[in-house]
């Protein structure tokens, strides 16, 4: 059960019209290292973690990754919010447009709309805390990228906010592996797990 709190966790005023920007952003919505594959990552895998404090940690997590969805369509829904026919076509933005308008629809930077085949969930928790400290890094990257890019302030703020908490996932999951690694051994965890094998 959640608490959903009707605001966004970072403010996003972003004054100007910028369809580019726009499209850019998109990465971090719908793509392969967006923040709705990591919500959804998280959110499944949490149903196979073995100790109750990791189910805990990834709900934590990919409920805040939903919350910083919402920044990201928040961002993308201002800077596309007042776009001009010509702006539109400048920009790049015509086939997105034509499809959804200004709506927000899951997709990349390039148009490639958002698929599950982004984010996995096998099952065995280190290899699922590993992939998720992956996942965050990739998640960094992206958000480097953009503020490479992007001058702004209005949008670089929100974005180094969400960019400093892929840091603070990427450390807690660590913390995670290390706790699951000892508590896991200690309970013979891997030995009955091979017994399967035979």
């Amino acid at each position: 059960m959640w608490v959903y709190e009707k605001k966004l966790q970072f403010p996003v005023k972003i004054k100007r019209t910028d369809p580019a920007t726009a499209k850019l952003i998109m990465a971090q919505l719908g793509g392969p290292d967006g923040e709705l594959a990591a919500s959804q990552r998280y959110l499944s895998q949490r149903y196979a973690m073995p100790l109750k404090e990791l189910k805990g940690i990834l709900t934590d997590i990919g409920t805040e990754e939903l919350a910083h969805l919402e920044i990201n369509s928040a961002i993308i829904q201002q800077l596309t919010r007042d776009m001009t026919p010509e702006q539109i076509k400048k920009a790049g933005f015509s086939d997105y447009f034509i499809n959804h308008t200004v709506g927000i629809w899951p997709s990349d930077a390039t148009g490639v709309p958002f698929t599950s085949a982004y984010f996995q969930s096998k099952g065995d928790p280190i290899t699922d805390l590993n992939e998720d400290m992956a996942a965050e890094q990739k998640a960094r990257t992206t958000y480097d990228n953009i503020l490479r890019l992007v001058d702004d302030p209005d949008i670089r703020e929100p974005i180094k906010f969400l960019r400093a908490r892929e840091v603070a996932h990427y450390q807690r999951f660590g913390e995670s592996l290390r706790k699951t690694i000892d508590k896991l051994d200690s309970k013979n965890f891997y030995a009955v797990n091979i017994a399967f094998d035979k």
